[in-house]
């Protein structure tokens, strides 16, 4: 009976054996890189390669050396690099061993209401900073707590916030960021050192952008650069998102405006200046037609209504009285859009305000 037991079990092992070892051999060799979006791949790794935001840099290297921090407030339009910056300015202060344990990250996606501030935050905050950095250097005796769009918490959960701030400063550093500083109460915003982050300037975006092209292999006109630029208006990470789009769409081709404009959804001049030539018609019939065509094709009125408030104010084809005129019609409709309304009607109402104003001195 147990020379029985014995055969098959000393025959199964072998091939168990030879199974795993076979397993673990392709696993390793089929090991690939994973792919990441290119906005996370080229995101700044320390303080120094965060563009264009000289004062914040400088301020956080002079922070750093020291290895002191204030409680620190960014606040700026997004894509300028404020969660990119406090991200690179901990990890350059903690090193990767212990930046999972000093860093509590919490973002608008989180619940980041009084009862998590209460309990998540404040017992974060309360805990003792300790251990040492593996490679030998001054570790502080502090951890941070990074509140990303704090602009979209309550009052009473900033106001929750405060005493912890106060209560725990010997121990925790918090960084809030935000878009908007008009949002983020006074107590707290007395509380912290302040920095702007500017919208990117052009030179700047297109360096970046013409340095991820060369590291992935991109062909791209410098004309496609500058427009891509431009339809970022000063966000790096859409730019860098749009540029990406474009490549996998691309395969390999150069890629052109034509491509970027598609893929940015940016309305077409041509198809623009028809709708403003439709509105010097003076035919209501065809001004219909224009903008159910310009619907169907899928185009968003709200980047319409930005694009011709642009074409409005530059042009010279208008007095300043009709340029105010369409102007203020323009900030009714994008209230509108905002609050949910018919994007159509919206549509027709601007196109016959418009229409009206060059036709009634004619």
């Amino acid at each position: 009976m147990q020379a029985f037991l014995k055969g098959p079990a000393s025959i199964s092992t072998k091939p168990l054996a030879a199974k795993e070892k076979t397993a673990a051999g392709s696993s390793g060799e089929g090991k690939r890189t994973k792919p990441i979006p290119w906005v996370e791949k080229y995101r700044p790794k320390n303080v120094d390669e965060v563009a264009f935001q000289d004062e914040v840099v400088a301020v956080l290297k002079k922070s750093l050396e020291g290895a002191d921090l204030p409680n620190l407030l960014f606040y700026g339009p997004p894509g300028t690099g404020k969660t990119s910056t406090i991200l690179a300015a901990a990890r350059e202060l903690f090193g990767p061993d212990l930046f999972r344990q000093r860093v509590l990250e919490l973002n608008a996606s989180d619940e980041r209401g009084i009862q998590v501030i209460r309990e998540k935050v404040k017992a974060f905050a309360q805990l003792t900073a300790s251990g040492s950095r593996s490679d030998g250097k001054m570790c502080p005796p502090f951890k941070i707590v990074i509140l990303d769009e704090a602009d979209s918490m309550t009052s009473a959960a900033q106001a929750a916030l405060r005493r912890t701030m106060e209560k725990e400063s010997k121990t925790t550093r918090f960084c809030l960021i935000c878009n908007y500083i008009s949002r983020i109460i006074e107590p707290l915003t007395s509380r912290c050192s302040k920095f702007r982050f500017k919208p990117l300037s052009d030179s700047i975006q297109q360096q970046r952008l013409l340095d991820v092209s060369e590291k992935e292999h991109v062909k791209i006109s410098n004309e496609a650069v500058s427009y891509l630029v431009k339809v970022s208006e000063g966000d790096l990470r859409k730019a860098i998102t749009f540029l990406q789009s474009a490549t996998r769409l691309m395969g390999g081709k150069e890629i052109t405006e034509k491509i970027i404009t598609e893929i940015a959804g940016v309305i077409p001049k041509e198809t623009i200046d028809e709708l403003l030539l439709g509105c010097q018609s003076g035919s209501f019939e065809k001004l219909e037609t224009l903008a159910k065509n310009l619907i169907n094709e899928g185009f968003a009125v709200a980047q319409l209504v930005n694009q011709l408030h642009d074409t409005v104010v530059e042009s010279e084809d208008y007095n300043d009285k009709q340029k105010s005129v369409i102007v203020e019609k323009l900030a009714e409709v994008d209230k509108c859009l905002a609050d949910g309304a018919d994007e159509f009607l919206q549509l027709m109402s601007l196109c016959a305000l418009v229409m009206q104003q060059l036709t009634q001195n004619t």
